[in-house]
């Protein structure tokens, strides 16, 4: 099989893979992950369940697809704001606000999304643990620019880093932001922001 022929079947398995999952994540969506099967997903793509197999080897491995498509979204906001032309502290809270935003909008907007990510995070599947080392890692340089700027104190920016994390969490963990949100006793986003900053100086 020659390049141009590898390539055109290359393209048409990637656009069935995004078929399939642009429906599920629909489906998904609508019904909620657990009411949802693949032959939902089949039915819905006028396909035989058989057809989802050759792609997936399951409805697991479906809903892992998705919330890696997810978490790539969130990561390239992530990054986007991390190499902004601001100081160190704007893109830090910037950073914050986005996640937190993204969180409101499309983790906890519609209650069906929210339990496809609570399962999710309930699996510990590898992809969101490589999600959190890669978003570390960019935190850890937004720091050592701030540390060389003289915009922090001299410290070790991974650990500083995974604390700012640890710090800031129930702004960006989906379960988290979810039971802050019914309580009055919390301190608000503002709050939390501009103390793990200062925490850095």
């Amino acid at each position: 099989m020659n390049e141009t022929a590898e390539n055109m079947l290359d393209s048409t398995r990637q656009e069935n893979v995004t078929r399939i999952l642009d429906a599920a994540e629909r489906l998904f969506r609508h019904y909620g992950y657990g009411k949802t099967t693949v032959a939902d997903v089949a039915r819905d793509l006028g396909m035989s369940p058989a057809n989802i197999y050759r792609f997936f080897a399951s409805k697991v491995e479906i809903h892992q697809a998705i919330c890696g498509r997810m978490l790539a979204a969130s990561y390239k906001q992530a990054y986007d704001i991390c190499h902004l032309p601001i100081s160190a502290s704007e893109r830090l809270r910037r950073f914050v606000y986005g996640q937190y935003q993204m969180t409101l909008d499309t983790m906890l907007d519609e209650q069906k999304v929210h339990e496809m990510v609570v399962v999710a995070i309930e699996r510990d599947w590898h992809v969101i643990e490589r999600h959190i080392d890669a978003i570390h890692e960019l935190i850890a340089g937004v720091i050592r620019e701030g540390i060389a700027a003289g915009e922090f104190a001299e410290q070790d920016a991974n650990v500083a880093s995974r604390c700012f994390g640890a710090a800031t969490v129930t702004l960006c963990h989906p379960q988290m932001v979810a039971q802050c949100l019914a309580k009055t006793n919390r301190a608000t986003v503002d709050e939390l922001i501009e103390y793990s900053i200062k925490a850095l100086k």
